[in-house]
């Protein structure tokens, strides 16, 4: 490591191996309980593991934040050899690890806890974002600053198959999830960049083929306010004939410099559920564009 900043994220953030590797980025795997254990995820359950027990035995996974003890010990391997740690977690609309990250911090020097106000590659986007900023030697407290600051530019949301998760984890309603089952709904999540909580947005009815064509088309088309640098697709274990159909559609739409395949890790998909798919990308600044500003606030999305 060439910097004196170390770059870290929860797992959640899903940026996978090779990009991992490739930004110098550390992980904490987030609590996963599945049938009366706790795993840690990626490391010792996958994805594939909980829809296996979930097919054979019924039961859906938990997740449990990340404490602050385990942040200490964490960060500790770093900043007792004189480090500075930049951390970005879980949107804390969605868990207490935020919470619980900030109070870690104040206990130990050069520690920055960011609420990515995010999941998945959404919390991934901004952690390359920092990657970014490290790369150009940018002081740790600026970078915190201004990674704080694009957190409501960071855009995620996902089209998913099932509400089933979700109720489970007590995220929506029974009413909701049985309305979309009855009804042949593919309901598309939101992921609020305030917070990181998710809602229900358009509900896509019919095949999920059909559904991932007209959300990828909704996202993209027309749209002059996306950075073009790096898109997301990010999935929960769709089909090679849809992924190759999605990144047709991703390029017919819109012309970004990298598109990154991703799998959603075993945290996300104790909430998603198989079959879930979602474009995650990054708004431009408002600020260099007046008149998309006016009348906006803050950079509100």
């Amino acid at each position: 490591m060439g910097s004196r900043i170390i770059l870290s994220a929860d797992s959640t953030c899903d940026l996978g191996d090779e990009l991992k590797a490739r930004y110098d980025v550390q992980y904490y795997p987030f609590h996963v309980i599945l049938d009366g254990r706790t795993y840690g995820d990626g490391v010792d359950l996958m994805p594939d593991d909980i829809y296996k027990v979930y097919r054979e035995k019924k039961v859906l996974p938990k997740t449990a934040a990340i404490n602050t003890a385990e942040y200490i010990e964490y960060f500790k391997q770093w900043t007792d050899q004189g480090y500075e740690v930049i951390h970005l977690t879980l949107g804390s609309g969605l868990s207490a690890t935020y919470n619980n990250c900030r109070l870690a911090a104040q206990e130990l020097p050069g520690v920055y806890a960011i609420d990515s106000c995010n999941l998945s590659t959404g919390s991934g986007l901004l952690v390359l974002e920092a990657a970014d900023r490290i790369a150009a030697g940018m002081p740790a407290a600026q970078i915190a600053q201004e990674v704080r600051e694009l957190t409501s530019h960071a855009q995620a949301s996902f089209v998913i198959d099932t509400l089933e998760f979700l109720y489970k984890g007590g995220r929506c309603s029974a009413l909701a999830m049985l309305g979309a089952n009855m009804l042949q709904l593919k309901p598309c999540i939101e992921v609020n960049n305030a917070d990181g909580s998710m809602g229900v947005g358009k509900k896509y009815r019919g095949s999920l083929d059909k559904a991932l064509a007209q959300y990828v088309k909704d996202r993209l088309e027309g749209r002059t306010d996306i950075r073009n640098e790096r898109i997301f697709i990010t999935h929960s274990g769709i089909s090679q004939e849809r992924i190759d159909l999605v990144k047709k559609l991703v390029q017919q739409y819109g012309t970004f410099e990298r598109v990154y395949l991703q799998k959603a890790s075993a945290a996300v998909v104790s909430n998603c559920g198989p079959e879930a798919f979602g474009l995650l990308f990054m708004r431009k600044d408002e600020s260099a564009a007046p008149a998309a500003r006016a009348g906006k606030q803050n950079g509100a999305a």
